[in-house]
């Protein structure tokens, strides 16, 4: 199966494919702003390849609950310098984490090969940059939900996009894990993923330290959680999930690939 991602055709299904996280951003909740600076940031990016990446997800803006928004001039002045420097850097994709459609714009024009929408909303303008670019849309479920309400949002979704011209191996979905959701809501989501699985979607999940790995594993600093999130990216791999966004490449890959190749002795 392939997603299709400007020139780039990535493949899922084989195997979990993993997205390395760089944020921009002084105020992370993850990591306290310490890839804030071009030189972090681009170290980052090509220690995350080195370590196993198959994806990198660029953020300037951080999301965490009670967050101060920025303008899209700030995110862009955080992004774009990043994306020059890693021009020739990396070897795979390069997704960049934004709801703004012109800073999507100028991003996919620097080089960036996906369009991480953590909206929840079909933008018309986001979808135009979508179709001319022939960008990845990383489409995210945003808000609180019954498992039901987000099943309902993701066919929605796909119909309008269907009828906005997009292709449907441009897109990808993510259930938005912490993004207004409370602790039942998202572990409910964790528990069920083959629910949210549409055939000819990959499917991705991003839980990397967020606050219901914390509660869940009674782990307070996020840095400390990787334990927790291997535990969830189990869970997610047995459930049919394709790609998974995480901090800590280097290690927390141990556990999907375990995940991944016990999946393979399941008895049907």
């Amino acid at each position: 199966m392939i997603w299709n991602c400007k020139d780039k055709r990535i493949e899922y299904g084989k195997k979990i494919l993993i997205m390395g996280i760089v944020n921009v951003t002084p105020d992370s909740f993850s990591d306290g702003g310490e890839h804030y600076a071009l030189e972090d940031a681009v170290n980052c990016a090509v220690a995350l390849e080195r370590d196993g990446a198959d994806i990198i997800d660029i953020g300037a803006q951080s999301t965490r609950p009670g967050h101060i928004p920025v303008s899209p001039q700030e995110e862009w002045q955080r992004l774009e310098p990043v994306l020059q420097a890693l021009n020739g850097k990396l070897s795979v994709p390069v997704s960049v984490d934004t709801y703004y459609s012109d800073v999507a714009k100028k991003a996919v024009s620097a080089g960036a090969d996906i369009i991480n929408d953590v909206s929840g909303v079909i933008s018309r303008d986001m979808a135009e940059i979508v179709k001319m670019t022939g960008a990845g849309w990383i489409i995210m479920h945003n808000g609180p939900g019954a498992p039901s309400d987000v099943k309902a949002f993701f066919e929605e979704s796909l119909c309008a996009c269907e009828n906005l011209g997009i292709q449907a191996r441009q897109l990808c979905l993510d259930m938005g894990i912490g993004f207004g959701k409370d602790y039942d809501e998202n572990m409910t989501l964790l528990a069920n993923v083959c629910e949210y699985k549409i055939d000819g979607y990959p499917l991705l999940l991003g839980t990397s330290r967020k606050r219901v790995i914390g509660q869940g594993s009674c782990q307070e600093n996020p840095k400390q959680r990787i334990y927790g999130n291997i535990a969830a990216d189990t869970a997610a791999v047995f459930g049919g999930v394709d790609i998974i966004r995480i901090h800590d490449v280097k290690n927390e890959k141990q556990g999907i690939l375990m995940a991944q190749n016990m999946k393979g002795y399941v008895r049907l």
